[in-house]
């Protein structure tokens, strides 16, 4: 390659100062090229350049010709139809790049549009066709347009990763693409775990308050556990305007033992996370994205070096098992999710967060991205000498 730093677009249709795995993968990126980012809210720390989304644009087709095209399965026509995405077209078509980053399946159209030709990594994050089937609506209008991006875009895309294992696996089998993961890791954090009370085991969750992850069952666990726990809850609203972060606060009011907290940066959670001792997170497998979930707060749980209590989700699960990080509860009823911490004793919960210790480095972002990291290399490699990268190089 030439001494100039390649020229590299990153579309992600999210908040992104607040979207951690993005703000992870732009650092990746910075390292290898000059980044010009197309997202909601102020440019992140270190790009080039940056196109801020004007709020309230969806990135959807939800205009009325929209819905029509979707209702007629004219998804060829609706792949710009969005307003974000077509304000992104508009924007940033016609710049050239050396490698477009496509977030979500949404992004995927306008991306390869972008490139004209060149390189596109499709970051899938989770499973597209089910990213709200809980919503009747979506199932019936979006879902067949998000198949129908993933089965245009993804064959062509140079590379293909999501958050884990299952997820990748799905990838592979419905639209025969070679998936790799990337994990939610967040960075390395060089914590030691903080001293266990011997009178109290402290219970803590991070996240957003999104009603699908049923977080409800938190406080109705706690209901069921004995004096020793208390729960800590970092939770930022939803987008229903905080409606069911309220009705949370409302149930756990009679238990002095739950106390909410202001939402944590990303960069900062880790730290403060390691005043406790066992992360906890519980989420039914409502749909495939929750079955096989495997978080950022996961992750952060790691990283403050925190003894780890989840379901038997398989992703979760088999990482707590490998790494001895913590209980896993037979179902995710009230009552099994108690029951995995009940016999819980103060040395079991030094142990494990010891173990979380153990695992941090393995279970690091920089874990993840250095083969990312390579593979975007060779590809852009590929492109400097005109040729394309061999398949077989993406798997």
């Amino acid at each position: 390659m030439s001494n100039e730093r390649p020229r590299i677009l990153c579309i992600s249709l999210s908040p992104l100062r607040s979207d951690a795995r993005v703000l992870r993968q732009i650092s990746l990126l910075s390292e290898i090229g000059d980044v010009t980012t197309v997202g909601f809210g102020a440019a992140p720390d270190g790009v080039f350049a940056h196109h801020q989304v004007p709020e309230g644009l969806s990135t959807l087709p939800q205009t009325p010709l929209g819905i029509v095209r979707l209702a007629l399965r004219m998804h060829r026509s609706a792949e710009i139809s969005a307003p974000a995405v077509r304000w992104t077209a508009n924007r940033v078509g016609g710049h050239t790049f050396d490698l477009v980053v496509a977030n979500e399946a949404r992004a995927l159209g306008v991306a390869h549009r972008i490139a004209d030709g060149a390189p596109v990594w499709a970051d899938m994050h989770e499973w597209a066709p089910e990213e709200r089937t809980h919503i009747l609506r979506w199932r019936l209008l979006v879902a067949p347009f998000m198949v129908h991006l993933c089965r245009t875009y993804l064959p062509p895309s140079a590379l293909v990763t999501t958050v884990g294992d299952g997820i990748a696996a799905l990838y592979r089998q419905q639209f025969d693409v070679p998936a790799l993961v990337m994990r939610n890791a967040g960075g390395f954090r060089a914590l030691k775990p903080s001293p266990v009370s011997d009178e109290q085991i402290r219970l803590v969750h991070s996240g957003a308050a999104i009603h699908g992850r049923r977080l409800e069952l938190m406080i109705e666990t706690m209901k069921l556990l004995d004096a020793r726990f208390t729960l800590d809850l970092y939770l930022m609203p939803g987008g229903d305007g905080g409606a069911y972060l309220r009705e949370l606060r409302a149930s756990a009011a009679p238990d002095s033992r739950i106390t909410f907290h202001p939402p944590v940066p990303p960069e900062d959670l880790p730290r403060v996370l390691n005043a406790y001792d066992v992360g906890v997170f519980w989420i039914p497998p409502t749909h495939t994205n929750a079955r096989l979930t495997l978080p950022n707060k996961f992750f952060d749980f790691v990283q403050a070096r925190l003894m780890v209590a989840v379901g038997p989700s398989p992703e979760m699960a088999e990482l707590v098992t490998r790494h001895d990080l913590g209980v896993i509860s037979h179902d995710f009823t009230p009552e099994s999710c108690a029951q995995s911490l009940t016999s819980l004793d103060m040395e079991s919960v030094r142990s494990a967060k010891a173990a979380s210790d153990a695992a941090a480095q393995e279970l690091s972002f920089e874990n993840d991205a250095a083969h990312i990291r390579a593979v975007i290399e060779r590809i852009l490699g590929a492109r400097s000498g005109g040729e394309t990268p061999p398949q077989e190089e993406k798997a």
